[in-house]
């Protein structure tokens, strides 16, 4: 059971068929994933979901039959992009090309898999005696897991249009966030999601406050639409089998089986910053300059692409303190060094801007007890260079929480990088930074 949001609202609507949602979205996995749901009875409910098939499906239920059922032909499989997503819903209106509107970051969908449209369909998000869920699908009690979430709003008795709550940067060309300055209706709401200890708080001023459920303040982060943080990619990767993304794809769980996950983000210059905690198992963490298309096994060969440290939770592996590249292996790692208890974090240092090119690993952040190499020039290469893992079938099951910035776990110390971006157990060097899209705009 993931985390959610719900309330049960006391007090009529200003309408039932006409209201505006409006809210970020960064999808953690793909396939399907509940955004916002509500239900009444079992024949009376209405969801806006992800399907399996990563489209966007707008759907009202009523008598236990489809009344609106809108799925965009539009895919939604980037992990590493905030979608925008306002649907404006007025059914009053004869068609319904003006009775459901959706946009994704700022544009008009006018393109559907399926448009099933009713005239005055009333809708049961928001309705008096109704339960709203957000993240979870409310009539199953399933579909957990949708990803990441910013600047939820429900207006309450107005088909409000995507400029009301977003704008195109003058500079960049690039949809941004913009606050809504309109009125909320009886029963609409703002979820901001500042509180870390009440995620759920409405700031719109109707005190509409959800209840939250299965969530710590590790829930709140600083990945949002204005700066974009790196996470582990579900869409990159090969073999994965038997293997659990979660945590807002920012912790892996194999179950001891080929398995192998890359960084939604890669660098071609720069001076980067990140940190692993191992929690169990044996793997090889590293740096990829390639990584293979998701449909295509990797046999053993591929490994000449990458630069990896291999660490064993407890020594059991016997391939400890190794830095591979190219089929040699360097074994320049301090002695002990992989032999850690559960729970160990390792900061990783990338340096691509240096006349020497250096990948630098620390054991508990402590520079006293790093390994630090040289990076062949067969590596660099001009291809990305991006973080990732490798397990094997032959290694026990294993745990690892990445931090990329934006730590998955409880941080005890808190450290940012010189931009003030990130959240890291250790000191950030001076010099490097955080993988996030505001330091890439400037240094990568």
């Amino acid at each position: 059971m993931g985390t959610y949001l719900s309330r049960t609202f006391s007090g009529a609507n200003t309408s039932r068929k006409t209201f505006t949602l409006s809210f970020w979205v960064k999808r953690a996995k793909l396939g399907s994933a509940a955004i916002i749901s509500a239900e009444t009875t079992s024949n009376f409910y209405d969801q806006i979901i992800f399907v399996s098939s990563d489209q966007l499906d707008v759907n009202n239920v009523a008598s236990g039959s489809d009344v609106i059922s809108f799925k965009t032909n539009a895919v939604f499989k980037d992990p590493s992009a905030w979608y925008h997503v306002v649907i404006g819903i007025d059914t009053t209106q004869a068609s319904s090309s003006n009775g459901v509107k959706i946009y994704i970051n700022g544009v008009l969908q006018t393109s559907f898999a399926s448009s099933t449209y009713a005239q005055d369909a009333t809708f049961e998000i928001g309705r008096d005696g109704s339960t709203t869920s957000i993240g979870r699908r409310q009539r199953d009690q399933d579909l957990y897991g949708v990803g990441y979430l910013a600047e939820f709003y429900y207006v309450d008795g107005q088909q409000k249009v995507a400029t009301d709550f977003g704008e195109t940067d003058s500079t960049t060309g690039i949809w941004k966030p913009k606050t809504y300055s309109g009125t909320y209706g009886n029963n609409g709401f703002r979820l901001e999601f500042k509180n870390s200890g009440a995620l759920g708080t409405d700031t719109s001023g109707n005190s509409e406050t959800f209840t939250v459920t299965n969530a710590d303040t590790t829930n709140q982060v600083v990945d949002t639409p204005s700066n974009v943080f790196a996470t582990l990619n579900p869409v990159a990767g090969a073999y994965n089998n038997n293997t659990t993304i979660g945590q807002g794809a920012l912790q892996n769980t194999t179950g001891g089986d080929n398995s192998q996950y890359f960084a939604s983000m890669g660098v071609t210059k720069g001076k980067w910053c990140w940190e692993v905690k191992i929690n169990s198992g044996d793997m090889a963490i590293g740096i990829f300059n390639k990584i293979p298309h998701v449909a295509i096994a990797m046999g053993d060969n591929d490994y000449s692409v990458m630069a990896q440290l291999y660490y064993s939770a407890g020594g059991s592996s016997g391939s400890v303190n190794r830095y591979q590249y190219n089929s040699t292996n360097y074994y320049n790692i301090p002695a002990g060094f992989g032999n850690d208890d559960s729970g160990t974090i390792y900061q990783f240092l990338l340096d691509l801007d240096s006349g020497t090119k250096t990948w630098i690993v620390r054991r508990a952040g402590d520079a006293s007890t790093q390994g630090s190499f040289t990076l062949p020039s067969g590596f660099l290469n001009g291809d990305f260079i991006i973080p990732g893992y490798s397990v094997t079938s032959s290694w026990p099951a294993t745990q690892q929480q990445w931090n990329f910035g934006n730590p998955p776990h409880s941080i005890a110390s808190g450290n940012s990088d010189a931009n003030g971006y990130g959240n890291f157990e250790y000191a950030v060097p001076s010099g490097y930074y955080a993988l996030c899209t505001e330091n890439l705009n400037t240094y990568g």
